[in-house]
């Protein structure tokens, strides 16, 4: 008896090792089927087949690389938001940028890709660090008559969170209609007491990710990244600030923070409020009441609002940094706090660089993330034999998210130089066509390189062994993370 139970038993543990390794390779092959890149397909392979039983938990959960459920809500509002979307395209029909534009020719791939033209008639002024660009968005809540439309993807319950939270509650008690989205991931820290408090004077708030019973489960990989306050249909903010007293330089860990954002008026607010409407559709199955009357602005920028994301059907994110790369002509700066590049934005960068274009781009001397922070030291190399020049920022953290093309095109927007900001995140980029308002975004980014120091391949080659080894798996897992 004793065994027979002693055979059982192994043959028992024997079958279920051989499931869990057979598991893992049909979702090794399932990976190199759905998963878009063919490096995330070759991590995600060689991941389930070798360690099935952490790789399996971890590819329901981190494995997808299309939003279908998002897709599915889409599909399921198209009457009533594309319905919308048509009438908005109709009515900024007539603000359209005039074909013989130079940058509108350049872009027009863009155009096509996010199906919103490239506006005339907006404004943009940069706001450049925490303290201004709250106080701005602070005054732009208390202008606030209608309606608000708030997005972030981190809100803290510290002191700018409780200020932010006051300014909505006093516009909420003067009746003014206030739609809140934060991402379940990026704001996990955040107390639902802070929801329940704008819900008690009748703001609508939504965690965006949470289980949504009409659309599936709950889907950790996709992060709604994007950062928006919109008031009344005239006047919108971007850009990469979230709701966090870190953002105002007040951590003791990052110390001062390098940020950008960017307040914007004219029709490019209807493109950006469209985003946001797709997103609440999502959240709450329902299409709220909005001003969709575009209002011209006292400057004339020529705008286009490039809203990209895993519903996308292309990898629309990774193709706006390709296409702008390829634009310059004698200069790219690039901003970013994070520096993990797919194929082909490295040998976009390369080859710019190769065309004799100034290849500047800045990234953080401190880290937030450990895994992608090291991951950026494996691309020293291939950059520096291509001229491409890398500064790491030192008073602080640097955290903005910028793009100087030439003299003319600039961008702003929440778009990292990364795989999840490439094909995982929903992200916001506002590009403008201007030469006045990129030689503002020049002055402010030359003070930055001014406050940072150049990095050579042998910040990474000097390195010892293990930083070296620690570097390569980083770059390794780049794609799944």
């Amino acid at each position: 008896m004793i065994h027979f139970e002693a055979v059982t038993r192994t043959e028992v543990i024997s079958a279920l090792v051989l499931l869990v390794h057979v598991a893992g390779f049909g979702h090794a092959l399932h990976a190199i089927m759905r998963v878009r890149t063919a490096q995330g397909a070759i991590a995600w392979a060689v991941s389930l087949i070798e360690w099935p039983y952490v790789a399996i938990p971890a590819y329901w959960v981190l494995g997808r690389s299309k939003f279908m459920g998002y897709v599915k809500a889409r599909r399921a509002g198209r009457l009533r938001v594309n319905a919308v979307a048509e009438e908005v395209c109709r009515q900024l029909g007539e603000f359209q940028a005039e074909p013989d534009v130079a940058a509108r020719e350049a872009f027009g791939a863009m155009e096509r890709l996010t199906r919103l033209p490239f506006t005339a008639g907006n404004d943009a002024n940069l706001l450049p660090g925490g303290e201004a660009a709250f106080a701005e968005m602070i005054a732009a809540i208390d202008r606030a008559e209608n309606y608000i439309l708030v997005q972030f993807f981190i809100v803290r319950d510290d002191k700018i969170g409780r200020e932010f939270k006051e300014a909505l509650l006093r516009k909420a008690k003067a009746g003014v209609r206030i739609y809140y989205l934060l991402d379940v991931i990026g704001s996990r820290q955040l107390s639902h007491h802070y929801d329940a408090e704008l819900r008690a004077e009748g703001v609508l708030v939504h965690r965006f990710g949470e289980f949504n019973r009409r659309v599936g489960r709950w889907q950790i990989n996709f992060r709604n990244h994007r950062k928006i306050l919109l008031v009344d249909g005239r006047e919108a903010f971007i850009g990469g600030l979230n709701v966090g007293d870190e953002y105002l330089g007040r951590s003791e860990k990052f110390g001062p923070w390098r940020d950008t954002h960017l307040r914007v008026t004219g029709p490019a607010v209807q493109c950006i409020q469209l985003s946001f409407l797709e997103d609440w559709y999502w959240a709450d199955e329902s299409v709220p009441e909005l001003n969709w009357t575009p209002v011209v602005s006292n400057s004339n920028l020529l705008m286009l609002i490039l809203a990209t994301g895993p519903a996308d059907d292309l990898d629309a994110c990774s193709l706006f940094f390709v296409h702008a790369i390829n634009q310059a002509k004698r200069r790219l700066w690039i901003t970013s706090p994070y520096f993990v590049p797919d194929s082909a934005v490295v040998h976009a960068l390369q080859l710019a660089a190769l065309r004799g274009v100034d290849v500047k781009i800045l990234l953080p001397q401190k880290p937030d993330h450990l895994l992608v922070y090291l991951s950026s030291f494996s691309y020293l190399e291939e950059m520096a034999a291509a001229n491409v020049k890398i500064f790491r920022y030192t008073p602080g953290f640097m955290h903005q998210k910028v793009m100087l093309i030439d003299d003319e095109i600039a961008a702003v927007g929440t778009a990292n130089l990364d795989n999840r900001s490439f094909r995982l995140n929903f992200e916001m980029t506002a590009l403008v066509a201007n030469s006045g308002f990129a030689k503002l975004v020049e002055t402010m980014l030359a003070h930055d390189f001014e406050n940072a120091r150049r990095v050579t391949a042998e910040d990474y080659t000097s390195r010892k062994l293990p930083f070296r080894m620690a570097v390569r798996v980083a770059r390794l897992l780049a794609p799944m993370q």
